[in-house]
C-alpha cells in the first residue's frame, strides 16, 4: 500500500500533486519585477522603430511639402501621385517585406543565426521582381487616374512625378528587406541614425533640386529616390563592415534563389493583410469626392486620413516591436515569454491610445488651421476629432494585436479577417452612413470605425484563445 502511494523518488503521491499545481501556478502568474522587465524591453525596441517609422514616412512628407511652394498644381499633383505610389507600389512592398518579421523573428530565437540572412536575401529577390511590375503601373499612372475620371493636368503631373519616382520602388523594397533584418535582431540605434542622416540630406538635396536647378516636381521625385537608395547603402555598408552581423551574414548565397515558394506562401498574405487596411482608407478618400460638396468633403477627408497615418506611425512601431518579441520568444521556445510580451504590448497600447485620442479633442479647435485658413474647413475638422479620437485608440490597439499575429506567422488568417472587416463591414457601413443617411464625410469615417471596431474584436478574441505552446511548434516548422 505504501509503494503505492510513493513514487519512485519517495516522494508521497498527493505532495506530488500539489507541488504540480503550485508550479502551474507559478507558470500562470506574472510578477511586477517580469511586466517592467519586459515593459523596459519594449520600450527599448519600440522607441528606436517608432523614430524610424516616422522618418521614413517623412520623405515623402517633405517633399511634397517643398512642392507645395511652387503651386496650386504641382502641389495637388504631388499629392495624388504620393497616394496612388503608396497604394500601388509601397504598401505592397512594405507587405512582402513583414514576411521576415516571423521568419527571421523566429530563426533569431532560436539562434539559427545563418537563416536570417538567407530569408533576406530571399526576401530581397521577391521584391526586386516584384517591383518590375509595380513600376509598369507607375508608369502608367496618367492614363489610370484618367481612366479614373481625375483631373487631366492633375493626372498628367502625377504621371511625370511617378514615371521619375521608379527607381525609388527598388531602393524602398531593398531598405525594408534591410530594416526588418535589424528590426528581428534587436538591433534598432543604427537605424534610427541612418534614417535620421537620410531625412535631414533630404530636405537639403530636396532644395537644390526643386529650387535651385529649378527641376520642379521632377526634382522632389528624383530627391526621393537619392533618401531611399541613401538610407539603403547606410544599411548595407553597415552590415558589411560591422562585426555585429558575423553569425547573421555571411554573404551572398546561391542559396537564396532555392524555397522562394515556401516563403512566397508567407509574403504575399502579408502584403494582402496590409494592403486591404490601407487600401480601404484611401477608398474613402476617394468616396468623398461623390458627395454634395466634394471639394470640402475631399479636403476634410484628406487632412484626417494625414492625421491617421501620422498617428498611426506610433503604432507601427509599437507593433514592430511586439512582433519582434513574440517571434524571438517564441523561437526559443518560451511560450509564457511570447504571451507576457503581449500582455505588456497591451497595456502599453492602451495607455498611447487613451493619450492620444486625448490630445486629438483637445487640438480639435487648432488642427484644422495647420492646413486652412477656410473658416468651414477648419469647423468640421474640429467636428470630425471626434471619431478620429475613437478611430486612432481602435487603429492603435489593432495594430499592436496584427504585431503579434506578425509574430506568430498568422497572415493568412489576417488577410481574411481584414478582408471581411474592411470590406465587408467599412466599406458598406461608410456607403449607408454617408449616402444613404446623408452624414456625409463624417458618415465615412464612422464605416471605417465600424471595421476597426469588428477587426479588434474578432483579433481579441484570437490571441484570448490562442495556445502559445502550440505556436511555438508551428513556429519551429515554418523554418525547420
Amino acid at each position: 500500500m505504501e509503494g503505492e502511494l510513493e513514487s519512485s523518488d519517495n516522494t508521497p503521491l498527493i505532495q506530488r500533486e500539489e507541488r504540480g499545481m503550485e508550479d502551474e501556478v507559478r507558470e500562470t502568474f506574472i510578477s511586477k519585477a517580469e511586466v517592467l522587465d519586459e515593459a523596459k524591453r519594449q520600450i527599448c525596441l519600440a522607441g528606436p522603430l517608432i523614430a524610424v517609422t516616422i522618418l521614413q514616412y517623412l520623405v515623402q512628407v517633405i517633399s511634397v511639402m517643398f512642392v507645395g511652394h511652387l503651386g496650386e498644381l504641382p502641389l495637388s499633383s504631388a499629392s495624388l501621385a504620393t497616394s496612388f505610389a503608396s497604394v500601388t507600389g509601397f504598401y505592397v512592398l512594405l507587405g512582402l517585406s513583414s514576411a521576415l518579421e516571423t521568419l527571421c523573428g523566429g530563426s533569431y530565437g532560436a539562434q539559427k543565426y545563418s537563416m536570417l540572412g538567407l530569408y533576406t536575401q530571399r526576401a530581397m529577390i521577391i521584391l526586386l521582381v516584384s517591383s518590375i511590375p509595380l513600376s509598369l503601373i507607375w508608369y502608367y499612372t496618367t492614363d489610370i487616374l484618367i481612366f479614373c475620371r481625375q483631373d487631366h493636368e492633375i493626372a498628367k503631373g502625377a504621371g511625370i512625378f511617378n514615371q521619375w519616382m521608379i527607381p525609388s520602388l527598388f531602393g524602398y523594397g531593398l531598405l525594408q528587406c534591410l530594416t526588418r533584418f535589424f528590426q528581428t535582431q534587436n538591433i534598432v540605434l543604427p537605424m534610427m541614425m541612418t534614417s535620421g542622416v537620410t531625412a535631414i540630406l533630404h530636405v537639403l538635396v530636396c532644395w537644390v533640386l526643386i529650387f535651385k536647378f529649378e527641376l520642379g516636381i521632377i526634382g522632389a521625385a528624383l530627391a526621393n529616390n537619392i533618401a531611399y537608395w541613401i538610407n539603403f547603402f547606410l544599411l548595407a555598408f553597415y552590415v558589411k563592415f560591422s562585426p555585429a552581423w558575423m553569425k547573421t551574414w555571411t554573404g551572398f548565397s546561391r542559396e537564396a534563389f532555392h524555397d522562394l515558394w515556401n516563403f512566397l506562401k508567407l509574403a504575399v498574405p502579408s502584403a494582402f493583410m496590409i494592403c486591404l487596411e490601407y487600401w480601404s482608407f484611401e477608398m474613402v478618400v476617394l468616396l468623398a469626392g461623390l458627395l454634395a460638396k466634394p471639394k470640402l468633403e475631399t479636403s476634410v477627408l484628406s487632412i484626417s486620413l494625414n492625421t491617421c497615418w501620422m498617428v498611426y506611425m506610433v503604432s507601427v512601431g509599437l507593433g514592430s516591436a511586439l512582433s519582434t518579441r513574440v517571434s524571438n520568444e517564441l523561437g526559443a521556445g518560451r511560450p509564457r515569454a511570447a504571451r507576457l510580451a503581449l500582455f505588456v504590448m497591451v497595456i502599453m497600447s492602451i495607455v498611447e491610445g487613451l493619450v492620444v485620442a486625448t490630445a486629438t479633442i483637445l487640438v480639435r479647435f487648432l488642427w484644422g488651421r495647420l492646413y486652412s485658413n477656410d473658416e468651414e474647413v477648419v469647423r468640421y475638422v474640429a467636428k470630425m476629432m471626434f471619431l478620429l479620437a475613437l478611430s486612432d485608440f481602435l487603429d492603435g490597439f489593432q495594430c499592436v494585436l496584427s504585431g503579434a499575429a506578425r509574430g506568430c506567422g498568422w497572415q493568412n488568417m489576417c488577410s481574411i479577417i481584414n478582408l471581411g472587416a474592411y470590406y465587408f463591414v467599412a466599406l458598406p457601413c461608410a456607403v449607408l452612413f454617408a449616402f444613404v443617411l446623408h452624414m456625409g464625410g463624417a458618415g465615412l469615417w464612422m464605416g471605417i470605425i465600424c471595421g476597426l471596431l469588428v477587426q479588434v474584436i474578432v483579433l481579441v478574441t484570437v490571441n484570448l484563445f490562442t495556445d502559445w505552446d502550440k505556436e511555438v511548434r508551428n513556429i519551429f516548422a515554418s523554418f525547420c
